[in-house]
């Protein structure tokens, strides 16, 4: 098994419905635009109150993906 190096990045993701929906948003979002990646921490969680009552659910993710063997770049 070749060795791995991972690239870290932050992201947010936000919902309205749960915080697993905001990870999975974030997660979601990151995936489309970045290869290979392959796992996420929350960092932070927290969210947003409107007249008393929770409006939308709010999570900062680490998001690591694996960066590319220079021989496959062209």
């Amino acid at each position: 098994m070749p060795d791995h190096v991972y690239r870290i990045i932050e992201v947010a993701g936000s919902s309205e419905q749960s915080i697993e929906d905001a990870i999975r948003n974030a997660v979601g979002r990151a995936s489309r635009t970045l290869r290979q990646v392959g796992w996420f921490e929350v960092i932070q969680t927290r969210g947003h109150v409107e007249d008393g009552k929770v409006a939308h659910f709010q999570v900062v993710l680490k998001v690591g993906f694996t960066l590319e063997d220079d021989a496959s770049v062209t």
